[in-house]
């Protein structure tokens, strides 16, 4: 198996570097990995952190830059469509979520029936973020679960994975945190089923960066409720230029 590790960044330069250590040296051993720092136009040194790494770690770390500041979603979308690994997982540039549950995440892949897995704060951590950020993402969950039918419990969740072969066929558009909802919607419309693994989690302040506000989550209950009708979509995301998005 080949893992393609996608970090999007926006000014990171506190945490980077120990998340790109920590990911280089994440389990298992015997998988081959290559991480994709996607740069959402940061103000600080994130780029040349990331740059120093890829000319450290040559075929295994990458760094590239999106023309300005798009927002998560749109990095995210840019390092799917740099990634070639059989498997594809979304990392935060933040200390939040730790790369040692990588195993946990990959193991269900081992069943090629397996497309999809979700690590799980709530099932996993006893770590809480601002109680309003837990209840917030409590409801989005239960929001999910009811109009889908899912058994979700940690749906705002910052480690996706997805087999990159499915990943191709879901074709996505959200630039900003309104991505991790549009992606949970478009693949439980195709009634896949989402597996979770129990991870740790370890939040941060807003006095450490912590970016995402009560908006984004009545921006995500709004993106749950907008695909849940709409056309499931067959196109693959390759079909999108990289790098190439609308201004959020």
């Amino acid at each position: 198996m080949k893992l393609s590790v996608v970090i999007p960044c926006y000014n990171e330069e506190r945490t980077l570097a120990a998340v790109l250590e920590r990911v280089i040296a994440a389990p298992p051993a015997e998988i081959s990995k290559e991480i994709l720092v996607i740069d959402d136009g940061s103000r600080d040194r994130s780029l040349a952190i990331a740059q120093e790494f890829a000319e450290r770690h040559p075929g295994v770390v990458f760094a590239h830059r999106q023309p300005s500041n798009q927002g998560k979603g749109a990095a995210v979308r840019a390092g799917f469509e740099k990634a070639t690994g059989d498997v594809v997982l979304i990392q935060d540039a933040d200390l939040e979520y730790d790369p040692d549950d990588y195993p946990a995440l990959l193991a269900p892949f081992e069943r090629p029936e397996v497309l999809v897995v979700y690590g799980s704060r709530i099932r996993g951590s006893r770590n809480r973020s601002y109680n309003r950020y837990y209840w917030g993402g409590r409801a989005v969950t239960f929001f999910a679960n009811l109009i889908y039918g899912s058994h979700l419990t940690d749906e705002p969740t910052g480690y996706k994975v997805f087999r990159r072969s499915f990943l191709q066929t879901i074709p996505l558009e959200c630039n900003g945190f309104e991505f991790c909802p549009e992606i949970t919607a478009k693949v439980l419309r195709r009634n896949v089923v989402i597996h979770e693994v129990p991870i740790a989690y370890h939040p941060r302040s807003f006095e450490e960066g912590k970016k995402i506000n009560w908006r984004d989550g009545f921006a995500a209950l709004w993106t749950l409720l907008r695909f849940r009708w709409g056309a499931k979509g067959k196109q693959s995301t390759a079909s999108s230029p990289a790098d190439v998005y609308p201004r959020t």
